[in-house]
């Protein structure tokens, strides 16, 4: 829970989206960085996560990736104005798009491969029967977690929408402070 509930890329994603775009907006976001942990998932079971753990330049390769993920996300956040002008009525932008984007962010994210290589197996028998099962059991409790906290975060995000929006000054201020968000936790990923 403590490693779900700490803000991240997922939940500064999951925010953004549900105030920008609202309610659905979030939940599609955090049903897409919750679908981005199973390449993480699938990874670790079937071994090929092992040379992220012993390569450092597979790791560099991943890690940078998603630092670059990171600043684009931060770029396409100070873009999209229109999400956040009350003047406006704008299309809501398409769940697939916003789920995409979420798996994305995740799928990038060597910090969730860290998570299943290095801590999740501590709690899992190694090379006893039902180990697969035991990793299975885990994760979809840390997937189930992650839906509901960062669906959470995503609707109490949309809940507060509409007041925000009736203050441009305020909105701008937030967009430039979540893409400075994005800009720090590429930066903290870049020198971890």
């Amino acid at each position: 829970m403590a490693v779900v509930v700490t803000p991240g890329t997922g939940v500064v994603y999951t925010l953004t989206a549900g105030l920008s775009h609202g309610r659905r907006a979030g939940v599609a976001a955090a049903f897409g960085c919750t679908l981005g942990i199973l390449p993480h998932l699938a990874a670790t079971i079937t071994g090929l996560a092992a040379p992220l753990h012993t390569s450092a330049v597979a790791y560099e390769v991943v890690k940078y990736l998603g630092v670059g993920y990171l600043l684009y996300m931060a770029w396409a956040t100070l873009r999209d104005t229109e999400a956040l002008d009350a003047e406006r009525t704008t299309e809501p932008r398409p769940a697939a798009r916003l789920i995409a984007s979420g798996v994305l962010l995740n799928l990038l994210n060597p910090k969730l491969t860290m998570f299943f290589v290095a801590f999740l197996p501590q709690f899992v028998p190694a090379d006893e029967s039902g180990s697969l099962g035991a990793m299975l059991r885990l994760s979809a409790v840390f997937m189930a977690l992650t839906f509901v906290v960062f669906a959470a975060y995503g609707m109490c995000a949309a809940l507060v929408r509409h007041r925000l929006l009736a203050r441009p000054k305020v909105m701008t201020g937030i967009r430039r402070g979540f893409a400075a968000c994005f800009v720090g936790l590429s930066a903290w990923l870049a020198v971890a």
